[in-house]
């Protein structure tokens, strides 16, 4: 269970920052910053069921409405994601999310090996939501926030999965593709997706990916 040790020793504000949606082929990645301060009984988002994702995130919302906390969200768009890749836009999620924080870190403590151009002091942490509480909060902000987006978005665009495989490459997503072809939320970098377009057979490729993939652009 990820803990308030990394928080601890640093100095000041500190926040955690995640992203989820980097491995789909549609939709926007998000990204989300949350300060140190909350307790609660969460981990990483990746581990937790929907229903509990649900109950950490709608805790965790209840503390930001009390004012015991404060929860930055920014995203990247699909069209953002296929002008400077999936990497640099996951960044720059995270730089907007810790901009409309309403207030400075001194800290961020980043998940992953690559930290975005902030101007507080950065810590990566790898497989930070793990380890460290308030990069765990980030991570079910983030990952629920995009769910919920992309299941928004499933009623107008039926026929593709958005409602269970929230736009991850799966074998009902890549049929979807196939037979209703590409819509304007689909990632056209994305090697399936591309290669949709240009008229190739993708369930093979699809086939292969697990869902939370992120080796399917530009392959």
């Amino acid at each position: 269970m990820p803990n308030f040790k990394i928080e601890r020793g640093c100095q000041g504000l500190v926040c955690g920052v995640d992203e989820a949606g980097r491995g789909p082929l549609a939709g926007p990645v998000v990204a989300a910053a949350v300060p140190r301060g909350l307790r609660s009984v969460l981990d990483d988002s990746k581990t937790l069921t929907i229903q509990q994702r649900e109950a950490c995130y709608n805790g965790l919302r209840r503390c930001a409405d009390r004012g015991v906390a404060r929860i930055g969200v920014g995203a990247a768009s699909v069209l953002e994601i296929d002008r400077i890749n999936i990497l640099r836009a996951a960044l720059l999620a995270m730089t907007r999310a810790v901009g409309v924080l309403g207030v400075l870190p001194d800290t961020a403590l980043i998940d992953g090996d690559i930290a975005p151009p902030l101007t507080c002091a950065i810590q990566t942490v790898v497989k930070g939501d793990a380890l460290s509480f308030s990069i765990a909060a980030a991570s079910v902000i983030a990952k629920v926030t995009r769910d919920r987006i992309m299941r928004g978005l499933a009623p107008r665009y039926p026929g593709y999965g958005w409602e269970t495989n929230v736009g991850y490459a799966t074998p009902e997503h890549g049929e979807g593709i196939r037979r209703l072809g590409v819509t304007r939320h689909h990632r056209r970098s994305f090697a399936p997706v591309r290669l949709a377009i240009e008229g190739e057979a993708i369930l093979p490729l699809v086939a292969e990916l697990e869902p939370g993939s992120e080796a399917v652009e530009s392959l």
